[in-house]
């Protein structure tokens, strides 16, 4: 039997497919909220019956909060593990959606079918098109094409506060060749990708206090220290004119994009002025010899994601505050160190503080960047099976946000991640009326069908 048996087998039974998708998407399965903890118990024991049904050996297992799934089977070949989430993220407003979220339908658009309800995009449906493939692998072959491990996760839009500890408990088990995850989109909507490079990312508060009580600023306004005028100011600083941050030894462990990466990435013809038009701007504000795309995917930043203090409600009153507050943001890239770019800064902060202030950091997280071993011949292979099945060559690319899971597979069981997806940018995940393109659910099953034949020689 060949590839191509299984290709078409995976054709003739797309409508099977969907209407399993549609049975894992009516389970709301939300892990933020403790009143769906059922239902998150209840999509994890689908699961597990679907994946017993292929063969495997599948358990639900417990956690402090909602259960991971993993599960054994097949033989032979290299071993791959394959990570997904099934939970969800809340639907409030529920009054924008267009129909229950979780209710899922089918529905024309101007670019084809898509799947309408929450987590069509944003796990479910790209984590059923790997289980897809390995369905028509196992209808066609009689067997699956090589021994997996499957890793399904109940709080990734929750923080996964179980996830680390469960995999360091149970690291042994969970050891692969390589890891695959399926919670990212094609490129431009079109193209397909794996991403390679993923931005680590620090969060910090800042609270700076200056005198015992708010203050008229009348009486006081000249003479009296003013933590927001001093707070803007620092952070008015933590940029220069070039767009470069500021804060010392922040660009320790950023290294130079390779070329061959460079120029995958000019090849891709990034049109950043339609990127920047769609959310009403124009120009790159980022480091000023730097692409767009360098500035998005393998450039670190610092960003004041809001700053609050004194008087802000309606009318006026002229106070001087006590205290002002911001948050600040810094996506990381490489090898910086996190908790060495958090004393820095904090150190920078403190070192600008003037006479009669004084300053309380709060830390929001630091996680790592992550960066792939390309030269692995596995990537290779992956990039030719998407190509062979989009029609158009596949990229090596950044991701500007941050997925945490990627690093902790290579810093709590030492193996790289393959990040591919087939979601697209208007799929609306974590907003109301998500939904999944067919094309995509479809075409997503096949490429994995491609990969996993490739991958398990």
């Amino acid at each position: 039997m060949s590839l191509s048996s299984v290709l078409s087998r995976i054709d003739s039974d797309l409508p099977q497919a969907l209407d399993r998708l549609m049975e894992l998407l009516r389970i709301p399965s939300i892990s933020t909220d403790p009143a769906y903890k059922d239902d998150c118990a209840r999509a994890a024991d689908w699961l597990v019956t679907d994946l017993q049904s292929l063969g495997f050996e599948a358990a639900s297992r417990p956690t402090p909060g909602h259960p991971m799934v993993v599960a054994h089977g097949g033989s032979g070949g290299r071993h791959l593990l394959f990570y997904g989430h099934y939970d969800v993220q809340p639907v409030d407003p529920l009054a924008l959606w267009h129909r229950d979220p979780f209710d899922p339908e089918i529905q024309d658009s101007p670019r084809g079918q898509v799947i309408r309800a929450r987590g069509a995009s944003d796990d479910k449906g790209q984590l059923m098109t790997f289980l897809e493939a390995l369905r028509a692998w196992k209808a066609e072959h009689g067997t699956l094409p090589c021994r997996l491990t499957i890793f399904l996760e109940g709080e990734e839009e929750s923080g996964s506060p179980s996830l680390v500890p469960f995999m360091q408990e149970h690291a042994a088990e969970l050891k692969a060749d390589l890891a695959l995850i399926c919670d990212t989109a094609l490129f431009q909507d079109t193209a397909p990708a794996i991403v390679t490079m993923l931005r680590g990312l620090l969060g910090e508060e800042i609270t700076l206090r200056g005198p015992s009580k708010d203050l008229h600023s009348g009486m006081y306004g000249g003479a009296a220290i003013n933590p927001i005028r001093v707070l803007t100011r620092i952070l008015g600083g933590l940029h220069d004119g070039e767009g470069r941050v500021q804060v010392p030894g922040f660009y320790e462990g950023v290294s130079e994009l390779p070329e061959a990466i460079r120029a995958q990435w000019q090849a891709l013809s990034f049109d950043h002025a339609r990127f920047l038009g769609e959310v009403g701007l124009s120009v790159p504000a980022g480091e000023t010899d730097r692409t767009p795309l360098e500035m998005l995917w393998s450039r670190p930043t610092a960003e004041i994601n809001g700053i609050w203090g004194g008087y802000t409600g309606s009318g006026f009153k002229t106070v001087l505050p006590a205290e002002a507050h911001a948050k600040v943001s810094f996506r990381l890239v490489g090898d910086q160190d996190p908790l060495a770019i958090r004393e820095n800064f904090r150190a920078w902060v403190t070192g600008q503080l003037p006479a009669d202030c004084s300053v309380e950091f709060h830390g929001h997280g630091a996680g790592p960047a992550g960066v792939m071993a390309i030269d692995d011949p596995a990537f290779e292979a992956a990039r030719a099976a998407l190509g062979e099945e989009w029609g158009l060559p596949a990229a090596y690319i950044g991701c500007g946000g941050s997925i945490p899971i990627a690093g902790y597979f290579q810093t709590v069981l030492g193996m790289d991640a393959m990040l591919i997806g087939f979601a697209r940018d208007d799929d609306q995940i974590h907003s109301p009326n998500e939904k999944y393109d067919v094309e995509c659910f479809h075409k997503g099953i096949r490429s994995w069908a491609r990969l996993l034949d490739k991958l398990a020689s």
